[in-house]
């Protein structure tokens, strides 16, 4: 296949995987984070988080969007806490800081879990892909493709990617660093029927620089809600936002 033509097919493949994994207007959900040890059902740590996203692409004369809101839920300790995404910046709030800080998007939020990776990331605006061919995945067959980062701001330098070939459903992401050392390993679970789609319900994530455990998001109450761009600034989370 031809250069021009593999990056094309591969860059509508990791698009329509993109709008499996979100709707293409703003939205709302609720994600768990639960921590596991080793091979048990042992919890060992979880926390709730509020999400809304505005998270576009330029369609129908509107420009592309890619912010959130991230509001702690759980524990109750927690409760007033919040995130800010605007593209790649990050910033968070609690009631006892005068005023948002910067924070970065690969720290350690809760188990394997990042700041990054309870937000929804863009891969067709933030990552180049290249088709490596096809590969079994459970009992379908995946299109595997490697992103590179389009820009320094993005979390993750490279991602392989397994999506299914017949319904562009996510598979596998597994995550790596600029030397090549594989930093995590994602899987995508219990597809639902939602806002119109199929989409992954629960997200298995395995950090292989921090433990020898797993953890797991589940998402629930996916629903759309429109809040005002001008939610989605710190001066904003600041005053505190429902």
């Amino acid at each position: 296949m031809p250069m021009a033509a593999n990056a094309s097919q591969a860059q509508d493949i990791i698009r329509r995987a993109d709008e499996i994994r979100s709707p293409n207007q703003p939205f709302r959900y609720t994600v768990t984070v639960r921590e596991y040890k080793e091979d048990t059902t042992q919890e060992v740590n979880k926390q709730i988080f509020d999400i809304s996203m505005r998270f576009m692409k330029p369609e129908n004369g509107k420009p592309a969007d890619a912010r959130s809101i991230a509001r702690f839920i759980y524990p109750p300790r927690d409760k007033g806490k919040v995130m800010l995404s605007d593209w790649y910046a990050l910033w968070f709030y609690s009631p006892d800081l005068r005023r948002p800080m910067p924070i970065s998007r690969e720290q350690r939020l809760v188990g394997q879990i990042s700041n990054s990776d309870v937000i929804v990331t863009n891969f067709d605006y933030s990552y180049n892909a290249t088709l490596l061919g096809e590969v079994p995945c459970g009992e379908k067959i995946c299109h595997e493709l490697s992103l590179e980062r389009k820009s320094e701001e993005v979390t993750y330098p490279k991602i392989v990617y397994q999506v299914e070939k017949n319904d562009y459903r996510p598979y596998q992401a597994r995550y790596y660093a600029q030397d090549g050392k594989l930093l995590k390993d994602v899987l995508y679970q219990n597809y639902q029927y939602v806002l119109g789609k199929e989409r992954p319900m629960k997200i298995i994530v395995k950090d292989l620089r921090y433990s020898k455990g797993f953890t797991v998001m589940d998402y629930s109450d996916v629903r759309l809600e429109s809040l005002p761009e001008s939610r989605f600034t710190r001066e904003s989370i600041q005053r505190g936002i429902k």
